[in-house]
């Protein structure tokens, strides 16, 4: 079962109950390479069987991280830009 709440934080010490898909996105835009380099994603309870991170990498782009402990799932992807790539998704605002 899947946990009722979940929260957002970030290094700047910033934090988001319950983060919308656009607060999540505003968390993420506001990363930067001197003192707010991540944020975490989980649920909202004592001992959280997954997390989800964001991080700027020192070479720029992004590193995500997504962990699963019950299922045993670890995975790291990088990404160039937070920007969607899909031109079907209604945050794309390329013509």
């Amino acid at each position: 079962m899947g946990a009722l709440y979940y929260g957002a934080d970030s290094e700047n010490g910033d934090r988001i109950d319950d983060p919308s898909e656009d607060a999540l996105f505003m968390m993420i835009s506001d990363l930067n390479d001197s003192d707010n380099t991540f944020v975490v994603v989980q649920p909202d309870e004592d001992a959280p069987v997954w997390f989800a991170s964001v991080a700027v990498m020192d070479e720029g782009g992004f590193e995500i991280v997504r962990r699963d402990t019950v299922r045993n799932e670890h995975e790291v992807t990088t990404a160039t830009s937070m920007r969607p790539s899909c031109p079907a998704h209604p945050m794309d605002t390329r013509t």
